[in-house]
């Protein structure tokens, strides 16, 4: 059923992911990825946004893409899914498997390099590494990470409740993502998970509701070549229509 107000005309994206058709427009942006309640997006954020969605064949709907803003002053920040980064390398005919693990300071100031994500109480982690195979290449990609160079802190410069109870963990994901991304990167170029961003997904329960119903654009294509946003006499329908 279509909107009869034509007052308002939104720009939207529309693509494909995994077969389905994607429409996304600022106010839907806004008020189901973003939520109506946060940081107001801009529209080179919502450009951002959309353009990794698009090129990645990203479905924001099904959590592998999320805009974070928390408020109009803080710039947005565009992570992807859980396990995204690893689905997509999976995919490759040329994978061929990954190790990683974390670095420790033990009690008598040795840096250890270890599998895996355990650590004894006196022992202190420092950093993390990855290894990534592709039967294409002779020696691996390897990337090691520093923890307090990425670990996510609050404002008063204290680690997240994530990082200060799980830093094996956090810090073991943020190296093997890094990892990945350059052994494949033309697949993964432009994908960062939320451990590598210091921010935290919102919650399966959190989902966020638009706060009223919109009218939007049926549109291809939002941006023409130059970047610009471009808007065209379309129908208008409801978001209550999609």
């Amino acid at each position: 059923m279509c909107d009869t107000n034509a007052g308002r005309k939104e720009i939207a994206v529309v693509y494909q992911a995994d077969g389905q058709e994607i429409r996304l427009t600022p106010s839907i942006v806004q008020n189901y990825i973003v939520g109506a309640n946060n940081g107001k997006i801009t529209l080179q954020e919502f450009k951002m946004f959309t353009e990794l969605c698009k090129v990645r064949n990203l479905n924001p709907f099904l959590r592998e893409a999320y805009c974070i803003k928390y408020s109009d002053n803080e710039p947005a920040t565009i992570v992807v899914g859980k396990g995204a980064i690893e689905k997509r390398a999976d995919r490759n005919p040329q994978y061929d498997g990954r190790e990683s693990g974390i670095i420790v300071l033990n009690e008598n100031n040795e840096i250890i390099e270890r599998k895996g994500c355990f650590h004894l109480p006196n022992e202190k982690v420092v950093g993390g590494w990855a290894s990534v195979y592709r039967k294409d290449r002779k020696y691996p990609t390897y990337c090691s990470v520093a923890f307090d160079e990425v670990a996510g802190k609050k404002k008063s410069g204290d680690l997240n409740k994530f990082w200060s109870s799980k830093p094996a963990t956090m810090i073991e994901k943020v190296a093997k993502a890094r990892a990945l991304r350059e052994a494949f990167s033309e697949e993964l170029n432009g994908m960062y998970e939320a451990e590598e961003m210091g921010v935290a997904l919102p919650a399966d329960n959190e989902a966020p509701q638009p706060v009223q119903d919109e009218p939007v654009v049926q549109q291809d294509d939002a941006f023409v070549e130059d970047g610009s946003a471009e808007v065209v006499d379309a129908e208008v329908v409801s978001l209550k229509d999609l």
